[in-house]
């Protein structure tokens, strides 16, 4: 009896141990299933939010490379305008060194004549002062003293260094004309116009050729300007 006893127990406890472990299996896959669930729910978050981090990361590159690019293009044309500024000046530099003597000994002469005709002119004033009731020999004396003054070149010199002074320009030097920087000045050299005659009384030709610059600033204004110059 004891054994039959036995072995109904040992056969209960078999089944009870085959009830858990079948339970333990079930709730294992059930958790099992819970993770594979929760890591997959997890990638497609994770893909959710590295794509647009991945976007906004390839937009600021190409961002970054445009504002490169174009800060390089601004710097070469500041460079360019520079450099041909520079040769303008050294140019122009140049050429000052040879007119400016010129003007310096012309500026010389026109001062001491127009000196000698101020003291001339004081000379009369005051004779005309000192002997007001004698109107008619003053007058008379200033007509040879008007002789001598046109003999010595005293007035006439001076108004003639004054008049030939403004057309000594460099017709070459388009930057004096108002309105024509450097930078445009070498555009304009390289289209063919190197002259400001070309600027002030454009032939057909160079109407065409100076079309090319009707976009400039003050453009309506050139010619007006060459032609003070001129």
């Amino acid at each position: 009896m004891a054994k039959k006893e036995s072995k109904k127990d040992k056969a209960g406890v078999d089944k009870v141990v085959k009830k858990v472990n079948k339970e333990i299996e079930k709730t294992s896959s059930q958790i099992e299933k819970l993770i594979n669930d929760a890591l997959k729910q997890f990638d497609t978050l994770q893909n959710q939010i590295q794509e647009p981090v991945r976007k906004l990361l390839r937009e600021v590159d190409d961002l970054r490379e445009r504002e490169m690019r174009r800060f390089h293009e601004e710097m070469d044309r500041r460079l360019g305008e520079l450099h041909d500024l520079q040769n303008t000046v050294m140019e122009r530099l140049g050429l000052a060194t040879n007119e400016g003597e010129s003007a310096a000994k012309k500026v010389s002469k026109d001062a001491a004549k127009a000196a000698k005709t101020i003291e001339k002119a004081a000379e009369k004033t005051a004779e005309k002062t000192a002997a007001p009731a004698k109107k008619k020999p003053a007058a008379a004396k200033a007509k040879p003293k008007a002789k001598p003054a046109s003999k010595g070149n005293g007035k006439a010199a001076p108004k003639a260094a004054a008049t030939k002074a403004p057309k000594a320009v460099n017709k070459n030097d388009l930057t004096l004309v108002k309105g024509i920087g450097p930078a445009t000045a070498k555009k304009m050299q390289d289209a063919g116009i190197t002259s400001i005659e070309q600027i002030a009384n454009p032939s057909a030709a160079e109407q065409e050729k100076l079309q090319a610059f009707a976009k400039m600033k003050g453009f309506s204004d050139w010619s007006s300007e060459a032609k003070k110059l001129l």
